[in-house]
């Protein structure tokens, strides 16, 4: 209970902090802009960085902490007793971590989405005003969900991710090294963070650069930093290189995935310029060249994802997957960098519509924010691939809890598992798209009434009521995610009673297997949707306040609760299934 009450808590300090650090640097990113590119790129990127550093120390503490107080009170009884209680108490942190992510996740992700759809919809389609024009009453509350979605929610994500990851290296260690197995994913994690420190030094524009470069520049070198590091550990602790190629493998898995996303996600790329060239004949074309472009991602990022588990297996068996999974989110400090520049870029653009900044200041927010919706694409790829691959971590560790050695898919009850975990990810998907769908009806209600109402907001003389929005936004989001979250908890536990712990092995393989696939699939679709409506806006096209523009807008609509409400949540929704299963099976194992 008070490792589950630790891991809620740090999860919930991850997500305030995240918050807390975009409001503040909003501002001096768009005072920034009318210096250099350079400098507002940088201002935007340190403060993400203190986010992303917060997220793996917190990470870090929180397991080590647990660690310390188990080496204390059972070293008399032997260093593997001591193995055994942290990795069990340790299933409890990573719980109350996941249970926290999914209210921020959900919650987050329908605030921020219904705000976006309702401001877009009443704003741009029905009066032709630009985004964050400070006349649309819905204005405030999207600046206020981008943090709430992009900051909160995935800074409470990635944290879970990060402490899944470790807990479930340790407890497949303490297994099969005992000790030494436990203390290496702490190790590994501690340099780890010198190596994404190291990286942000390397994240500088030169003259005429695009913002991308300076980005994926320091990924790349934090990334070898953190190789060296590996090869260390591996070499000194246990004398063993398998045990650096089995984590080796997730760092180069988040090299591909960062390609692949960057290639179906950016401005630059064909997938992006075929959605954008698709809304010249309307948003009917547009949405089903998006589905199209969605899809076919889905099949690169699995099969990084399958080679990733087949390598890590390859070399060390389970344990080498779980390291594989640290291997994944080892540069989670600038992944979360890159993350949370996103929104930060992205109030910017929007201060400095709000402010009438001069064009040579807007210009350079704008191509900041095109950069962030890729840097956002590009974190939500590695949240959700990591997010599979720590899943099958903890699907081992089920097998080890269990004594199982295998599931026979044969067997009706199990093969019935199987179809309910793959059900799962739909309903829960069905629930937050739906719930955004009935919070941005409030919210393009009340928006209509005050324009009708208020005719001076158009002409700029009647001040909007932007708290209005922000209270129906709130209250829609809070009630809206009680059910899913029910759902989720409840499921694997129905299954376990009815069916066996050999059924609820099929339900885990059906529910990771179909939210890796759909999570891909929206977040990269509403990603392209996104840039291809950037795209459009920067006068490709014909430009704003065309057709193809407004059908591009259209795409976009459809686009946002996928790839910020629904895609995102699948993430700490697998998770939380396979920790409640892991409890369960521990909890019937001690009944029967």
């Amino acid at each position: 209970a008070l490792t589950f009450l630790l891991g809620a808590v740090f999860s919930g300090i991850a997500g305030y902090f995240g918050m807390n650090v975009a409001v503040k640097a909003n501002v001096r990113t768009a005072q920034a802009a009318k210096s250099s590119l350079d400098k507002s790129l940088r201002i935007a990127f340190s403060a993400g960085t203190v986010n992303g550093m917060l997220i793996v120390g917190l990470g870090l503490l929180g397991v080590s902490i647990i660690y310390i107080a188990s080496y204390l009170l059972f070293i008399p009884q032997g260093p593997d007793a001591v193995a055994n209680v942290a990795t069990d108490v340790l299933v409890g942190f990573g719980f109350g971590a996941c249970l926290l992510a999914l209210f921020m996740r959900v919650g987050g992700g329908i605030y921020t989405k219904a705000a976006d759809v309702g401001a877009d919809l009443v704003g741009k389609v029905e009066k032709g005003i630009p985004e964050d024009d400070p006349r649309n009453p819905a204005t405030i509350a999207d600046n206020v969900g981008d943090n709430v979605g992009d900051c909160a929610g995935m800074g409470a994500d990635v944290f879970e991710s990060y402490a899944v990851t470790i807990v479930a290296a340790m407890i497949l260690g303490g297994v099969v090294f005992g000790l030494k197995g436990v203390v290496f994913p702490l190790l590994v994690r501690s340099a780890a963070i010198l190596s994404a420190i190291f990286g942000t030094f390397f994240v500088k524009a030169k003259k005429g650069e695009h913002p991308m470069g300076p980005i994926n520049r320091g990924f790349m070198i934090a990334n070898l930093s953190a190789g060296f590091f590996f090869l260390v550990f591996a070499y000194f602790l246990f004398g063993d290189l398998r045990v650096f190629a089995a984590a080796a493998t997730g760092l180069v898995a988040t090299q591909l995935i960062a390609f692949i996303t960057e290639y179906y996600t950016s401005v630059k790329k064909k997938p992006v310029q075929g959605i954008a060239l698709a809304s010249k004949t309307g948003a009917g074309t547009n949405i089903i060249t998006g589905i199209a472009v969605g899809m076919e991602s889905t099949v690169a990022s699995v099969l990084v994802v399958a080679a990733t588990i087949f390598f890590g297996y390859y070399f060390m068996g389970y344990y080498g997957i779980a390291l594989a999974g640290m291997g994944m989110l080892a540069t989670t400090g600038i992944i979360m960098s890159m993350d949370t520049y996103g929104p930060i870029a992205d109030n910017a653009s929007g201060i400095g519509e709000m402010a009438k900044m001069d064009k040579k200041a807007r210009k350079i927010m704008a191509s900041l924010d095109a950069v962030g919706n890729t840097t956002k694409a590009l974190t939500k790829g590695f949240a959700i691939s990591s997010a599979a691959v720590a899943a099958v971590s903890l699907f081992s560790t089920y097998f080890e809890q269990t004594n199982l050695s295998s599931i026979n898919i044969s067997i009706p009850n199990v093969f019935i598992g199987l179809l309910l975990g793959g059900a799962i990810p739909f309903i829960f998907s069905s629930m937050t798209i739906k719930a955004v769908g009935r919070a941005a009806f409030l919210i393009v209600e009340e928006v209509r009434r005050q324009f009708k109402e208020m005719p001076g907001i158009m002409k700029g003389t009647t001040k909007p009521q932007y708290a209005k929005i922000v209270d129906i936004t709130t209250e829609a989001a809070l009630k809206e995610l009680i059910l899913p979250a029910v759902i989720v908890v409840s499921a694997p536990v129905l299954v376990g009673i009815l069916f066996g712990l050999e059924a609820l092995g099929g339900f885990l393989a059906g529910a990771i297997l179909s939210s890796q696939l759909l999570a891909v699939f929206m977040c990269n679709s509403g990603g392209a949707w996104d840039n291809a409506k950037k795209l459009i806006e920067d006068g490709l096209y014909g430009g704003k306040g065309t057709p193809t523009h407004a059908a591009a807008v259209v795409g976009d609509t459809v686009g946002d609760p996928l790839k910020d409400t629904a895609g995102p949540a699948l993430n700490p929704m697998v998770k939380i299934i396979n920790i409640i299963s892991l409890l369960f099976a521990a909890f019937w194992a001690a009944r029967h």
